[in-house]
């Protein structure tokens, strides 16, 4: 059901506000309609008890886009709902997002889906992009690492496609060493910061003595033992 309109005082008519016979704006009607396709939009993919897209709506919902549970555009659209749980939207994380998307139906989020990628693109949005990717794996409250499984399989996620060979050698590196069992944000970040900032694979300009996690200091040493 659409949000209720709040009452007040009848606004003159202007460019972007055009009153009908009723006395009420067509402009708010046209708002109040697509919040209504959006809402309606939610409710066919929300699981009804708890009044909140959960993991199955999810999935429903990537399967009527075409796309898989794991597409990092779909981890793109949670970022842009600003989804605060992983595998769960809200209604009103659902309102916000589509609304800013200008999006209130099936075939407009398709559309909007390769957008996304491009948006995100972006060098300030892709920093943002990268660090709720982190947030919104934390799936219990104060958590604030993950185990390096998970972040293994996040690095190829959302940073695979740009920095293939730094991502393939970092995962085999966590893979095979024993002294961290779980990532911290701190951590994280430098993992972007280090493909972005460091040449590779040579790693001419890696400069331990910088502030550098320790964890990067080590896979730059376990590097050039495999290159020497």
């Amino acid at each position: 059901m659409p949000p209720r309109a709040s009452k007040r005082k009848r606004d003159p008519p202007n460019s972007s506000s055009v009153t009908s016979s009723d006395g009420s704006s067509v402009s708010s009607k046209v708002r109040t309609k697509g919040m209504g396709k959006i809402d309606r939009m939610f409710n066919s993919y929300a699981n009804s008890s708890l009044g909140m897209i959960d993991p199955d709506g999810i999935e429903a919902l990537c399967s009527d886009l075409g796309v898989d549970y794991t597409d990092v555009r779909i981890l793109m659209l949670a970022w842009k709902l600003k989804a605060e749980k992983q595998g769960y939207f809200t209604q009103d994380e659902w309102r916000t997002g589509l609304k800013s998307l200008g999006v209130d139906s099936l075939s407009k989020l398709k559309k909007v889906l390769p957008m996304l990628v491009n948006e995100v693109a972006t060098p300030s949005n892709y920093e943002d992009f990268y660090s709720y990717a982190f947030r919104y794996c934390l799936t219990e409250e104060k958590e604030k690492s993950l185990d390096t499984e998970s972040i293994c399989e996040l690095l190829n996620l959302v940073l695979g496609a740009q920095f293939r060979p730094q991502v393939d050698l970092l995962i085999e590196y966590l893979k095979v060493q024993s002294d961290y069992k779980v990532i911290n944000l701190d951590q994280w970040i430098n993992f972007l910061r280090f493909c972005e900032e460091i040449s590779f694979p040579d790693l001419e300009n890696y400069d331990a003595n910088e502030a550098w996690p320790l964890i990067l200091d080590n896979f730059v040493v376990w590097m050039r033992e495999r290159q020497s």
